[in-house]
């Protein structure tokens, strides 16, 4: 018996290809259209943040333990401000600018708790002169202000100057002040002018006018001629004008 076979025509199929021409002309449309979504989020960003808040903040906590701001500072710059928003919508570098609007305040941290806290600290500039009339000046020569009733040390040395100034009157306050205590004497008051002329002031209220350049030398001349000047009855030494060569002029004032 025959068998017959069939024999199937087999059929070539054709596998649609996506060409690599194709694939560089959509890159462009690609990088755009990611660039859009990423400007759209950067844009938006701020504002879906604010969407996911329930409430703004509404308290802080002032840590560490600085010596002159109070809760009640923070509070104060803090209220100063436009109303606060919430725990995602809050830039707390705003509110880190505002409460370093405090002249004594160096620099603060603060941060955001969650859900409607701040977490707030400081740093000071710590005084160590008064400088001129109203200010004061730090260990660095800063110049800033601090109400005096927030003062723990009141008795610091008085100095007066340009502000531009603050940093060399504080090095020859340091100089002035350990030479003289090697002589038996103490230094109240240091000034230079805005021509560069140095004036100081004794414990005992005797002004010395040191005049501009090396002072060391006129001080040690007050050192020797102090103890050989004739006061007169009922007065007292006023100034001592050491801006010569050799000698000294005095003034005398009368006794209150």
């Amino acid at each position: 018996m025959a068998v017959i076979k069939r024999t199937q025509k087999q059929k070539n199929v054709k596998m649609p290809s996506f060409e690599l021409k194709n694939f560089i002309q959509l890159k462009p449309l690609l990088l755009l259209l990611c660039l859009v979504l990423f400007y759209v989020t950067y844009v938006n960003w701020q504002s879906w943040l604010e969407k996911l808040d329930d409430k703004p903040i509404s308290s802080f906590a002032l840590i560490g333990s600085p010596q002159y701001t109070t809760n009640t500072d923070v509070r104060d710059q803090i209220l100063k401000m436009e109303n606060l928003k919430g725990f995602f919508g809050q830039d707390v570098s705003v509110i880190r600018e505002q409460i370093e609007t405090l002249p004594w305040v160096k620099g603060a941290v603060v941060r955001k708790i969650w859900p409607d806290r701040l977490s707030v600290s400081v740093a000071e500039y710590s005084p160590i002169a008064y400088w001129n009339k109203d200010e004061l000046l730090s260990s660095d020569g800063v110049v800033f202000k601090l109400p005096f009733d927030k003062l723990k040390n009141t008795a610091m040395p008085r100095l007066f100057g340009q502000d531009y100034q603050s940093t060399e009157a504080l090095e020859a306050w340091h100089k002035i002040y350990n030479d003289l205590k090697t002589k038996n004497l103490n230094l109240k008051t240091l000034s230079i002018n805005e021509r560069g002329s140095w004036e100081i002031v004794l414990d005992n209220d005797i002004t010395l006018k040191l005049g501009r350049g090396e002072w060391k030398n006129k001080i040690d001349r007050f050192v020797t001629i102090y103890p050989q000047i004739e006061v007169p009855e009922n007065k007292r030494i006023n100034y001592v004008d050491l801006r010569y060569k050799v000698g000294a002029a005095v003034s005398f004032t009368d006794v209150n």
